[in-house]
């Protein structure tokens, strides 16, 4: 393995270790000729998978920048890291199992929202805002309504599963009622 450092091809293993849920290898290396450490990880070769966007260029499908966009929408949800890396572990583990390598993007979207919805009503509409690309208020309004209308108003962190924050009256009910006079 190369040192990034020195770029000497030559290194010791100092440690190795499950990462990743068992996906990967994690291991921490010293370089034998400046003696500076680095972490390496190793992992199975899978045939790339294309995801080709709504103007329908296609790229390769990146972990990094799905996970980076998971991360943003759940920014003070109170999901954990683990939760998050393990959604996009499953999103990419259901596209490697496909068939077809390629995916569009509205399908990628859709199957994180999928899994968000069950983690997070927040997150999911923050997350839905930027894949959907909502315009204004309106989209907000007309999402949060079918979220209520197929139920998932009973869906996790609701007000009322948090006693220590003060309990406030749901404000869709008041933004669609009152968003339909103007």
């Amino acid at each position: 393995m190369q040192c990034p450092f020195c770029q000497h091809t030559d290194s010791r293993v100092l440690e190795s270790r499950s990462a990743e849920a068992g996906q990967s290898v994690r291991r921490r290396r010293e370089c034998l000729q400046c003696n500076r450490r680095f972490t390496t990880y190793e992992r199975i070769e899978f045939v790339p998978i294309i995801v080709i966007k709504r103007n329908q260029d296609r790229e390769l499908f990146d972990r990094s920048k799905l996970l980076k966009g998971v991360v943003t929408a759940c920014e003070k949800t109170g999901l954990i890291a683990v939760q998050l890396e393990t959604l996009v572990d499953d999103v990419e583990a259901e596209l490697q199992q496909r068939a077809v390598k390629e995916v569009t993007s509205t399908e990628l979207g859709e199957s994180v929202l999928t899994k968000l919805k069950t983690l997070s009503e927040v997150a999911y509409v923050r997350f839905a805002s930027v894949y959907r690309q909502f315009r204004g208020i309106r989209d907000f309004v007309d999402e949060l309504n079918q979220m209520k209308e197929s139920g998932s108003d009973r869906g996790h962190n609701n007000r009322s599963e948090h006693p220590e924050e003060p309990s406030m009256p749901p404000t869709t009910a008041y933004v669609a009622s009152h968003s339909s006079q103007h």
